[in-house]
């Protein structure tokens, strides 16, 4: 789900209520600026069924500081993952076996300190979660996973939708077309 809200402080919590009440459980959330400025991004990722999942979204509308909601399966969407491992430096010095293994993942190093280095990788949850499973026998010391940073494939431009939003007398839009 895609929900487009203004910059409120409390509006998670309303959209998190609208979950809960459903028992739908939140796998991936990320809030971000959008380039509109006063209006954020909820990108919101769960495994539910599809009537749910619409009827959430029915619900997010009805917010005040909610501008528009969206859901996308993910042919409809360009998303990506961040993952930070901390591993101990030793490991580096065994070999290049760990080098090639970070080279050969897609990830680069980001920090070296001396009793620990951070790797970072970026991709699909499948991506992310393939390299831990290779560095966890090599003594990994932390794991961290953001959530889903997500943008459609819609030629939808939020600029366009909220000065239409703006411009309508109901102040609801008909978001076939987004």
């Amino acid at each position: 789900m895609s929900v487009l809200t203004e910059d409120k402080a409390g509006l998670l919590n309303h959209l998190t209520i609208i979950l809960t009440r459903r028992k739908i459980n939140i796998d991936s959330l990320n809030v971000s600026t959008t380039e509109v400025k006063g209006i954020s991004r909820f990108s919101i990722v769960v495994t539910t069924s599809k009537d749910k999942v619409d009827n959430c979204v029915k619900q997010f509308r009805k917010l005040i500081d909610v501008l528009g909601a969206f859901v996308y399966e993910e042919d409809e969407i360009y998303y990506q993952e961040i993952a930070l491992y901390k591993v101990p430096t030793s490991v580096f010095l065994n070999g290049n076996k760990i080098e090639t293994l970070v080279r050969n993942s897609g990830a680069r190093i980001l920090v070296i300190e001396e009793d620990h280095i951070i790797i970072e990788k970026t991709g699909h949850i499948a991506d992310t979660h393939e390299l831990y499973q290779k560095l966890e026998p090599l003594g990994l010391l932390e794991f961290v996973r953001s959530g889903r940073v997500a943008i459609s494939k819609s030629k939808r431009k939020t600029e366009a939708y909220i000065r239409e939003l703006e411009e309508t007398k109901s102040n609801q839009l008909s978001i076939k077309d987004y």
